[in-house]
């Protein structure tokens, strides 16, 4: 699931209106960024933002999660040809959204994002694995960790593509 999330998130999108590049980013086609294509609604008051240190924690969770996906002798081929500033980005983005910790999401829709990219379950669960982890060491709580996976888990259908 969180594969096809950080896939999503580094794929340049197709069929979408204005370039929406950061310094250091590959530009990419056009689009429309849409709260709604995050995948998730935001939660509700600021609890979870908390349990997960605010906008510096998820930061410190995006990098230690992209940088142990990129590593990964399991998955690290997946993400090779990746913009990975993007991808931190737009990951750090829609993390901070669902988290209600006060910002937007840019990023294409998960669908659209991973169509064709033949993810397998496999990929989805050690991509898991690798958030847990940079979670833990976050030191964001058994609960917290377990309501945000959740929110997260109904993207898997969008996601893996056998």
């Amino acid at each position: 699931m969180f594969l096809a999330i950080a896939l999503a998130l580094a794929a340049a999108p197709q069929d979408l209106p204005a370039p929406h590049h950061m310094p250091g980013e590959e530009s990419v086609d056009p689009y429309t960024p849409s709260p709604a294509n995050a995948g998730a609604t935001p939660f509700s008051g600021d609890g979870m933002a908390r349990a997960f240190h605010g906008q510096d924690g998820i930061r410190r969770i995006v990098d230690r999660f992209v940088a142990s996906n990129f590593a990964d002798p399991r998955i690290g081929e997946i993400f090779a040809n990746q913009d990975k500033v993007r991808l931190k980005r737009t990951l750090f983005e829609q993390f901070c959204y669902i988290l209600n910790a006060g910002c937007s999401y840019t990023g294409r829709d998960m669908k659209s994002a991973h169509k064709d990219m033949g993810v397998q379950q496999a990929d989805m669960n050690r991509l898991v694995e690798n958030l847990q982890a940079a979670m833990r060491a976050e030191d964001v709580g058994f609960a917290a960790q377990n309501r945000f996976l959740a929110k997260l888990a109904p993207m898997r259908r969008d996601v893996v593509g056998r």
